[in-house]
Parts: C-alpha cells; structure tokens; sequence
C-alpha cells in the first residue's frame, strides 16, 4: 500500500470518533443505525482495524457526510455543498457546512402541527437561530417564545431548550451550532458612513 493512500486510511479513525462525538451518539446507537457491530466500530475509531468501502458506506450515510470527508479527501476545487438532507422525526436537516469542528450551519425543516412534544435537552455549545419561514416555537429555560420570519435568536445550549412549529404549518429556519461557545453576532443597525 502506498504511503499516501496509509495516511489517508490512519486518518479514518479519529474522523469517525470526532463525527460520533460531535453528534453525541453512542457506539451502540451508532451500531443500531449501521448494522455494524459495536466491537468493529470501536476498533475502526482506534485504528485497530482498516475501513472498507463496505463500511465507510454505510457510516458515511449515518453521520450525513460524504465518503470524501470521511477519507479526507483532497478538494476538487469546487466550492459547492451538495446537500444530503437527514430526516430523524419528522425533522429535516441540510447541513450547510462540510468540515467537522468549529461552527456548523445547518437548515432545518420542522413539520406543522405541532405533533412533537416538547422535550427540553441540554449540551455543551452555542446556538444562533434564523427563521426564513413560518412560525418557530422556542422552549428557552422559563421562556416560551415565537419567532417570526426575519427573526432570530442566540443562546447558550447549556439552557434546557427546544423547538417546533407553532403552527399548522411546516417552519423553516438556519442554525449555526458551536461547540465551542463561539457567539454569532447580528448588528442592530446599519454602521454610520463616515463623512467623506
């Protein structure tokens, strides 16, 4: 095997504990979603064992990537994100980003109706929100909000929170997520031009 093609194997590993981790699912949650056995998966993120097409396939599907950036692979050069939707719920999600870590920008499609039932969760991290269309229902700590189109909110995810549509209708809105508690930052108004 050639050196280049070994370092880009060596590297699987880590990529898929950091995916597993970042997405804050179980090996065995992992392995349920895959058909892939725990014990496989665990020597695949340590590197004891050589990822295979057959396997990469199917994780690759399971974490919403492509197999290019499970293998790390060069850029093409072409700056577009294809978009792979992942439907869990009833929920839509584009991810809007293509590397792992640092911030990630997503679009979700939430249904109407309101059939979700409130379950507030908590993690590590920082989240914006922007609401392009329909009505999004914020669950924030003490706070029950709505939020309009062209509206937008921040918060620490530490804060029990979560979200829904808050009307029949179906609620699209980005989010940008860090683990890292970066902030997003919106200006209020536009900045005073500078006399000339």
């Amino acid at each position: 095997m050639d050196d280049d093609l070994g370092r880009t194997l060596d590297g699987v590993g880590p990529r898929l504990r950091a995916l597993r981790r970042r997405r804050t699912t179980t090996l065995a949650e992992l392995s349920a979603a895959t058909g892939i056995s725990v014990s496989t998966l665990s020597r695949l993120e340590s590197g004891a064992r050589r990822p295979t097409l057959e396997l990469l396939l199917p994780l690759a599907r399971a974490h919403g990537v492509t197999l290019d950036e499970l293998v790390d692979a060069p850029p093409t050069g072409d700056p577009r994100i294809h978009l792979r939707p992942v439907t869990r719920g009833g929920m839509t999600m584009l991810p809007l980003t293509r590397h792992v870590g640092g911030v990630q920008a997503y679009k979700l499609i939430l249904p109407g109706g309101g059939g979700r039932r409130p379950e507030l969760q908590t993690h590590e991290g920082y989240e914006w929100l922007y609401v392009l269309s329909g009505r999004l229902r914020v669950l924030l700590g003490e706070h029950d909000l709505e939020l309009a189109p062209g509206e937008a909110a921040e918060f620490d995810t530490r804060t029990p929170h979560w979200f829904g549509s808050a009307t029949d209708e179906p609620v699209e809105f980005l989010s940008l997520f860090g683990k890292q508690g970066e902030r997003a930052h919106l200006r209020a108004r536009p900045s005073r031009q500078r006399a000339e």
